[in-house]
């Protein structure tokens, strides 16, 4: 072949040249980044230390530099560094049309981390596996799991929402519950919850947090969540305190539109503000930024709380001296989007101090703008490299320089263990809350020819409770609808005439508490002429707050919250009723004047004793 002829005054110089490429070619193929490994090629094991994992991620991120976040950061282009402060949403159950919308995103852009939402265990196991394999740096896996892994999965565990943990004394038993959830994480390669909530619900009219909060009182609320913050991040899991700087008092969502908080920041600092303080105090990694307009904070019109530097950097960074990790809220939200363009809004959250942009509505507009105000002064490339370098400083100590493909043997047994079960029964157990006891008729015992009957509304077939009743006196089971009709209420009411004590439970919508339990104005008021015409022992198995869609239950011989209709929490109601456990919850939040925060019949042993 003729180019491989050379010219004779080449030849002397001919075996040194091909010998300088071929040392060449071998140390370029040692900058390769692929599969999160740079520093194994890159660094000999006789010329560079090994990595020391810092005792907390802030250790980690107040020095983020290491011979694996160097080498990968140099690797970056400035515009992938960009990619790297962002994370993506992903499903894994809309099929592979979406999928490879998502794993275009992670091979075009070279995104910082996925959010999963909704789907299955081995599926997500699965493009986990393949996202990961094709990105060129490790990717962050989220969650947005306030209990657990079940709350977004099929067939894995769900824990009680935060209102239902709000209700227990003992914060030990959510420590243990933060415990168990990093590790299911764990077991599906994630590594960041955003969760707790460390809202304070003092607004019995709040849409979007509610039964999501651990209760109305800052104290309760601080030490249930440093708790499960602790249970996490103890166990490698990082958590994310939210929804920064409090989003409890207000009546407007922000997934629909921006909510004004009004309050000064005297108030901010005795009440919102507390339990992050105490977060920060005690090592939260992350911090999530809630959309809220806060005028006595920034009087910018319009500006949500995410966009503010005066409240991300001037208030949380400065003031506070968090430095952790700044998540936004989701930025496909109303309060957000409704008054900032795609891309103007992404911008703006760098501006103000944030390090990660969460569930972006168009990635590639995102970078466009970014690289914008990058060549326009608004932003610099080496506020761009440091935020890219703490986050990769987060991946190494979350253990992704070392990463490993999730194992699917035995996944479905991993995430469903007997501890699990065991939790969510002490949890239960520790929870159910007496609110009123009028002549002690709890414990409610067998006697001759008194006639009981259990009616379930808003159930579709027996019930958990109505089986256990069944296990300790002999009763007659009833199901109604929520949407009940006059003529089905009348048929009921008709049936009840020849019993003398009814345990009335109450279901909402879902599994999930609801805002609006959606009772049918007839179903409304079969509840209150049971109640008024018998012994009755109501049960709510629903949000706390939903006492109110119930005029005349404190007519109620007895009343009982359950918070959730799981099926510890059934359990759990139906051995207070007869006598077998101890009722030891406390109510988390004011309801109304009658059911305030800190209610609850307590007693130190069972009024029983067990068999």
């Amino acid at each position: 072949m003729r180019f491989l002829r050379f010219h004779p005054a080449v030849k002397p110089y001919l075996i040194p040249l091909l010998l300088l490429l071929a040392v060449l070619t071998v140390a370029c193929e040692g900058t390769d980044t692929r599969h999160h490994t740079p520093d194994e090629d890159s660094y000999s094991s006789n010329n560079h230390t090994p990595y020391h994992r810092p005792a907390t991620l802030i250790e980690a991120l107040e020095n983020p530099s290491s011979p694996w976040v160097d080498s990968v950061f140099k690797s970056l282009t400035p515009e992938q560094r960009i990619a790297q402060l962002m994370i993506i949403e992903a499903f894994s159950d809309k099929g592979p049309k979406y999928e490879a919308d998502v794993m275009r995103l992670i091979q075009k852009y070279q995104v910082g981390g996925i959010i999963f939402f909704q789907g299955g265990p081995v599926r997500q196991a699965k493009l986990t596996n393949k996202y990961q394999a094709a990105a060129n740096v490790p990717l962050l896996i989220a969650m947005d799991a306030e209990t657990g892994v079940g709350m977004r999965l099929d067939s894995t565990v769900q824990y009680p929402f935060q209102q239902m943990l709000g209700a227990i004394e003992d914060n030990g038993l959510i420590y243990k519950m933060g415990a168990e959830v990093a590790e299911e994480f764990k077991r599906l390669g994630m590594h960041i919850n955003f969760a707790p909530v460390a809202d304070i619900n003092n607004n019995a009219a709040n849409p979007i947090i509610g039964y999501r909060a651990f209760g109305e009182d800052r104290l309760d609320v601080t030490a249930k969540a440093l708790a499960y913050m602790q249970g996490m991040q103890e166990n490698g899991i990082l958590a994310t305190a939210k929804h920064f700087p409090g989003h409890g008092d207000t009546d407007v969502d922000s997934h629909y539109d921006l909510p004004i908080i009004p309050y000064s920041r005297n108030r901010l600092d005795s009440l919102e503000l507390y339990p992050f303080k105490e977060l920060i105090k005690y090592g939260v990694g992350s911090i999530m930024v809630a959309h809220m307009h806060i005028p006595k904070l920034d009087s910018s019109r319009h500006v949500p709380s995410t966009l503010s530097r005066p409240i991300v950097t001037g208030l949380l960074k400065n003031h506070m001296k968090f430095k952790g990790l700044i998540f936004t809220d989701a930025m496909v939200m109303k309060g957000v989007s409704k008054y900032f363009e795609p891309g103007e809004a992404e911008v703006r959250a760098l501006m103000a101090g944030n390090d990660v942009l969460e569930r972006l509505n168009n990635v590639p507009k995102a970078i466009q703008a970014i690289k914008v105000a990058i060549v326009r002064g608004d932003l610099t490339q080496e506020e761009i490299d440091l935020k890219c370098r703490r986050v990769l400083a987060a991946k190494q100590w979350l253990g992704l320089d070392n990463y490993k493909p999730i194992a699917l043997e035995n996944l479905y047994e991993d995430l469903n263990p007997a501890i699990a079960d065991s939790t969510n029964r002490i949890l239960a157990e520790a929870s159910v809350t007496l609110l009123q006891n009028k002549k002690n008729i709890i414990p409610l015992r067998a006697r001759r020819k008194q006639r009981i009957a259990t009616v379930s509304v808003g159930a579709r077939r027996q019930t958990v409770f109505q089986r256990e009743a069944d296990d300790y006196v002999r009763t007659k089971n009833f199901i109604i609808s929520r949407k009940a009709t006059e003529k089905e209420t009348r048929k009921l009411l008709k049936q009840l005439r020849k019993y003398d004590v009814v345990l009335l439970s109450l279901y909402g919508p879902s599994i999930r508490p609801s805002n609006n339990m959606g009772y049918s104005s007839e179903a409304k008021a079969l509840v209150r002429q049971i109640i008024k015409e018998k012994k009755t022992i109501t049960i709510l198995y629903d949000n706390a707050y939903a006492i109110n869609q119930f005029p005349g239950i404190e007519d109620s011989k007895a009343l009982i919250v359950a918070y959730q209709p799981l099926l510890h929490a059934q359990q759990a109601a139906a051995q207070i009723v007869f006598g077998k456990l101890q009722a030891r919850g406390r109510l988390p939040v004011t309801v109304n004047r009658d059911y305030k925060y800190g209610d609850g019949i307590r007693k130190e042993k069972p009024l029983i004793a067990r068999h």
